[in-house]
């Protein structure tokens, strides 16, 4: 085989490598009339995929009533909303319910870094 036939072999086979594994996403169960679901939209929703984690995990919704589509959970969602933290059709982690911005990006983040490669990005001060 010469060697544009193997970069050529080498390159598609990392790209269908690369296609076959998904990262990690955080799919949000919730249902209609969810007072907490609401509450987490209204005051996350809109930030989440600006920040790090919402990029490391983006964010999918699904209604209660479709959670049997999930493939990989350990075990039934009976609280909304839940956050599933998912990898290659696995579930890692989840967080149960949601009572305020601080509890929800604190649990989040040691899921993210017990479970996954992520590395929580490093805050620099700055004197004025």
């Amino acid at each position: 085989m010469n060697l544009l036939k193997k970069i050529s072999f080498l390159f598609f086979l990392t790209l269908f490598l690369s296609g076959s594994l998904k990262a990690a996403e955080l799919i949000m169960v919730e249902q209609q009339g969810c007072y907490y679901c609401l509450e987490w939209k209204d005051q996350l929703g809109h930030i989440y995929p600006k920040t790090p984690e919402g990029k490391f995990a983006p964010l999918k919704t699904i209604d209660i009533t479709e959670v049997d589509k999930i493939e990989g959970l350990k075990r039934d969602v009976i609280f909304t909303p839940t956050f599933v933290l998912m990898e290659n059709h696995k579930e890692l982690g989840r967080l149960e319910g949601y009572s305020s911005e601080d509890f929800f990006w604190e649990l989040l983040e040691v899921i993210l870094e017990k479970e996954t490669d992520y590395v929580v990005p490093q805050v620099t001060k700055t004197n004025n």
